[in-house]
């Protein structure tokens, strides 16, 4: 099987040997050294490590000191934990439709859905390449809002030479299939000297020193072990970037007229860094998205659906009182998205002959 994602760290042995002979496995001077080697990559002042990147999405919106029946727009299209973290947060959520091109929220759309009660635009830069950062900066400073980018699955990734979490605080996760993982955890970026100040009091039950509360916090905390697994992949992020750009490209290149299959684009001015490459199974395809996966898995090659259902279409968020009733009628492009999205290999791992073997397996049961 040519799995969808490897993780691979063997490279860290020698720093988590460090921690483990120091003694000090809790927060301590490797999270620093992270950090700091996060803040250079994310071209951002500062860069604060917690525990996942769920726990990053509701500490930065926490520290905007959000009240009972504040909104955050977002997408429909996501991972579950970016409604999760808005609603551990206590606000009330809005969502507007998504870009076919991007897969991201559209801002657009986000503009018509901007309320009374808005306090946060909240992007989702899905798959590995931003969201159009070009209007949703502007966006939010014509409009007095907070911008908290969801750049989860982008670390490295650039709108018109800027990273991806230098517009606003920037939400990462270092979770075990990101491009770069400390097992769990997650990083929060800004240039605000108030806010960093703010999410390391937090992150650390509210203590500015030990036994010194300053604000009802939280252990939000990364360890020394986790921070030494992912400083050798931050030190060749480039590396590992540039491999999943060769293997996107080489995809794109022999998939290029598959009848029924809608390739991803990278869009101009972005520079996109593949965390999944993700096509669209069209209504055309001799076979349904669905029926694809299962063609390519009994085949040897692995593949994934991220996300098979717009993020509220669950029974367990339906009557939830910070979730105002909404239809998946009402999104119909994240709708569509959803039911023919289907991400294929494309990590740093894989060789030519897996790339080749890929395509010409797609090719075959798509009838090309």
């Amino acid at each position: 099987m040519i799995p969808i994602t490897v993780v691979d760290v063997r490279d860290a042995e020698s720093l988590v040997v460090e921690v483990l002979r120091s003694g000090a496995i809790a927060q301590g001077p490797m999270v620093k050294r992270f950090e700091d080697a996060f803040a250079a990559v994310s071209g951002t002042k500062h860069a604060v490590a917690v525990n996942s990147g769920t726990t990053a999405l509701v500490a930065a919106l926490q520290v905007l000191d959000l009240r009972p029946g504040d909104e955050v727009i977002t997408s429909p299209f996501t991972f579950v934990a970016t409604l999760n973290a808005i609603l551990e947060a206590g606000a009330t959520v809005r969502f507007a439709d998504i870009s076919r091109e991007d897969f991201a929220v559209d801002p657009d759309q986000v503009t018509a859905a901007i309320g009374p009660r808005t306090k946060v635009l909240m992007p989702v830069h899905l798959y590995g390449q931003t969201a159009d950062m070009g209007k949703f900066a502007p966006l939010a400073a014509e409009r007095g809002l907070h911008l908290v980018e969801d750049a989860a699955q982008a670390v490295g990734a650039s709108f018109d030479g800027r990273r991806a979490g230098s517009f606003g605080l920037g939400c990462f996760s270092l979770y075990a299939t990101k491009n770069i993982t400390t097992a769990e955890g997650g990083v929060i970026t800004t240039d605000d000297d108030q806010l960093a100040d703010r999410l390391r009091v937090l992150r650390n039950q509210g203590m500015r020193a030990r036994y010194q509360y300053e604000v009802a916090g939280h252990n939000y905390r990364m360890t020394d072990l986790h921070a030494a697994v992912g400083i050798p992949q931050l030190e060749k992020l480039d590396e590992l970037t540039s491999a999943r750009q060769a293997n996107a490209k080489r995809l794109s290149d022999g998939l290029a007229g598959t009848p029924g299959l809608t390739l991803p684009a990278v869009l101009p001015g972005r520079e996109h860094v593949w965390h999944q490459y993700t096509v669209l199974v069209g209504p055309h395809a001799m076979l349904s998205r669905d029926e694809l996966a299962a063609a390519l898995t009994e085949r040897g090659v692995g593949n994934g659906i991220y996300y098979p259902k717009i993020v509220f279409d669950y029974e367990c968020y339906r009557d939830h009182p910070l979730i105002p009733e909404a239809s998946t009628k009402d999104f119909p492009v994240a709708a569509s998205v959803a039911a023919q999205a289907l991400s294929l290999p494309v990590h740093a791992k894989l060789t030519e002959s897996q790339v080749d073997t890929i395509i010409a397996t797609v090719r075959e049961v798509l009838g090309a």
